[in-house]
């Protein structure tokens, strides 16, 4: 129906959160919208699987990795029984980077700092419009990422 479609348009945030996170009110929409289509049922209960997934990986760590990847394959398994395309799009991807995935769970290390520092010279570079020496734009990084800490401003 128009209106159903519509309503759940609006209603959509209901199929972004985890089930365990949704209130009742959110609950009854998102079983009435589940209920009329059997493929976005199918299409959710492989996101919650997925959560789950994501959720026991973080706490298995370094020392259960293995059950990690047996559940991951598990995963795998699930979409490709379900046979909704766009998932087995994602699943390929899992698949194509699975180790680099897998050694962010066995080792704590994250490339944030360096994304950090990597966006702050975007934005200086936005800001610039050009500078006329590349050394003096290279200076002027090098020491706004060397002084950032005092919370002084140099160039």
């Amino acid at each position: 129906h128009d209106y159903d479609r519509k309503k759940c348009k609006k209603m959509r945030h209901v199929f972004y959160k985890k089930s365990c996170k949704l209130t009742e009110d959110n609950r009854w929409y998102l079983q009435r919208y589940l209920d009329m289509s059997p493929e976005l049922k199918q299409a959710y209960e492989l996101k919650e699987l997925f959560c789950h997934w994501f959720d026991e990986a973080k706490q298995n760590g370094e020392e259960n990795i293995h059950q990690t990847k047996h559940d991951l394959y598990s995963f795998y398994k699930a979409i490709d029984e379900a046979g909704i395309p766009e998932f087995q799009k994602a699943a390929q991807t899992l698949k194509n980077w699975e180790i680099e995935i897998l050694n962010s769970f066995m080792y704590n290390y994250s490339n944030g700092f360096l994304e950090g520092i990597n966006n702050l010279t975007k934005v200086m570079k936005r800001n610039a419009f050009g500078f006329r020496s590349f050394t003096r734009f290279r200076a002027k990084i090098l020491l706004t990422h060397k002084y950032k800490r005092l919370g002084s401003h140099i160039g």
